[in-house]
């Protein structure tokens, strides 16, 4: 999250109060965290991972309309760190450099430009967006409507305060406040957990979602909610950034591909896209993303994959 100095006030706030100020402000004041237009005023960044080498067969297959500006138009929700979020008013995370060496081995700049979660996908097939890189998991859903290029493996955590107070367990969920951000996966899974908590006669999940994962971060920091659930990157980060509030309970479960969201039959791009991640994965530089960002080497995938199958 935002490690930057801000005024003197702010040094007392929680870190994750300090994220979501930041991103607001990196939003240009539009509401980002609270739910507000994300892409009215796009946080832009370049990356900062070293630069790579440009590789001449791939950036030929990248179609052209998409090379005519030399630009590479990526979509993202930037309120996921440390995947994607805006520390200094530019967009930066694991997603970001990944996305910026795609750029560099296609021969192209990328521009990230911020958006909320649920409309990234619509993006595309509107032509909004020439890639989404945004910590999108892999499933069927989502490939009835656009392609999927696989680059990394993450499941599903459970947030709770520090010590777990109420004694939560991701199957001991029933009655409780459990905040998520709107639109994941993390959504359909709690659908499903109510259901079955309402077939067994039990109380339903008191389910509270927002647009920003900040927004869900800062709602289990302040005791709005008693748990959150996330991508297993995206709860390891926050238990570190919060000085010891939050904890995770378990392990990860439902592990499954993120994947850079394409248009729908888009097969040269396709190619292009998965080559380029395949050739960072080879010379190493994948890896030292990875580390850079504290993501677990066991998420690392040998082989990235055009439509992965969805788990």
């Amino acid at each position: 999250m935002a490690r930057g100095q801000q005024m003197k006030a702010l040094a007392l706030l929680p870190a994750f109060a300090l994220v979501g100020m930041t991103v607001a402000c990196g939003a240009g004041g539009n509401g980002a965290v609270s739910g507000g237009d994300a892409g009215s005023s796009p946080a832009a960044g370049a990356g900062s991972a070293p630069a790579v080498q440009k590789d001449a067969a791939l950036a030929g297959l990248v179609p052209a309309d998409v090379k005519a500006d030399g630009k590479l138009v990526i979509g993202q929700d930037q309120t996921y760190p440390p995947n994607e979020f805006v520390d200094g008013g530019k967009a930066t995370g694991f997603d970001v450099d990944l996305g910026t060496a795609i750029g560099q081995v296609l021969g192209l700049t990328a521009e990230f430009q911020n958006s909320q979660f649920d409309g990234i996908i619509p993006g595309i097939s509107a032509k909004k967006y020439e890639m989404g890189m945004s910590s999108f998991t892999v499933n069927a859903d989502r490939m009835q409507t656009v392609d999927m290029v696989s680059y990394y493996r993450a499941g599903t955590s459970l947030a709770v305060l520090n010590g777990n107070p109420d004694k939560l367990s991701v199957d001991d969920l029933c009655g409780k406040n459990v905040a998520v951000q709107k639109g994941t996966t993390q959504v359909e899974d709690l659908d499903k957990r109510n259901a079955a908590c309402t077939k067994a006669g039990k109380p339903a999940i008191n389910i509270t979602q927002f647009q920003a994962q900040t927004d869900v971060n800062l709602a289990l920091t302040a005791k709005r909610v008693q748990a959150e659930l996330a991508d297993s990157p995206v709860i390891d980060y926050a238990v570190k950034q919060t000085s010891g509030q939050l904890e995770a309970v378990g392990q990860p479960y439902d592990t499954a591909p993120y994947g850079i969201v394409l248009p729908k039959g888009s097969d040269q791009m396709d190619k292009a896209v998965q080559g380029a991640v395949q050739k960072l994965i080879d010379s190493g530089d994948y890896k030292k993303i990875l580390e850079k960002w504290g993501l677990s080497p066991s998420g690392a995938v040998a082989k990235s994959e055009i439509n992965p199958p969805a788990s």
